[in-house]
């Protein structure tokens, strides 16, 4: 058996924490001496240990976790709850990274205002095929995903070309997004679903080119928004993003990305 401080080192579990989990009755030493008070630990305990540190972890009061031990919680219920609880926290991990990423791009367009030097320019655009896939995603960071699904059509059929991206809303939305995503072709293949080939309209836009990473897109955006603004136009239909480099493997945080954004734009 092991005095407490040496259990303490062995498991990481702290002596407050199991004399606080003796009090509670959760994890009693396996013998007290009775003349000098020593609490003894023995490595049969650490399944008990295990499961109260697994059921703390799920979010389960301790007032409730020797009951459930005492029940019989098997180790297969256990891993499908901890598998559960995992798929939430990463979830939510990924929702704060997102949150962060946000609030950086918005604290650098504080930054920035009044000294942006996107410089937009206006370019008449001839018609252009397309192969494309349309859908409507989550989120706009599963862009990535759809283009998976996109290049997974075209592979057998040997195409390959400018990756672009083109968002049909007519407002911003957070969540079920119309997107397309598609390969520029120099003409018309046949196509099957989900696969579309069409041609995009000839179209007057605004472009400006994004050296950076997508959670820092926004710069662009607003570049182009004061452009069209200044410059008496309106947009006049969807936005496209042309993805000229990416980072391998791509990442949304890659300084290195290249994105032309281009808007279709009238005057007003």
């Amino acid at each position: 058996m092991l005095k407490i401080g040496e259990f303490s080192t062995l498991t990481q579990i702290s002596i407050k924490t199991l004399r606080h989990y003796d009090e509670l009755g959760l994890l009693k030493p396996m013998l007290v001496d009775t003349e000098t008070g020593y609490r003894f630990y023995s490595v049969s305990q650490l399944p008990r240990l295990h499961r109260i540190l697994a059921l703390r972890d799920l979010g389960f009061p301790l007032n409730r976790i020797a009951e459930a031990i005492d029940k019989g919680v098997t180790a297969d219920a256990l891993r499908g709850m901890l598998m559960l609880r995992r798929i939430e926290q990463e979830g939510l991990v990924q929702e704060e990274g997102e949150r962060l990423a946000r609030l950086n791009a918005r604290l650098r367009l504080i930054e920035l205002e009044g000294l942006m030097t996107n410089e937009v320019v206006l370019k008449d655009l001839p018609p252009q095929w397309i192969a494309s896939v349309r859908e409507n995603i989550p989120a706009y960071r599963m862009i990535g995903a759809l283009f998976g699904k996109l290049y997974g059509v075209l592979g057998p059929l040997g195409l390959e070309g400018l990756g672009v991206a083109l968002f049909h809303d007519k407002e911003f939305k957070d969540q079920d997004i119309d997107a397309e995503v598609g390969v520029y072709l120099k003409s018309a293949v046949p196509a099957h679903e989900p696969l579309t080939v069409y041609q995009l309209p000839e179209a007057t836009v605004a472009s400006v080119i994004h050296n950076g990473a997508f959670n820092r897109i926004g710069e662009a955006y607003e570049a182009l928004l004061r452009w069209i603004e200044t410059n008496g136009y309106r947009p006049a239909g969807p936005a496209r993003e042309i993805f000229l480099h990416l980072s391998q493997p791509v990442s949304r945080d890659d300084e290195s990305n290249v994105i032309e954004i281009q808007v279709p734009v009238e005057k007003n």
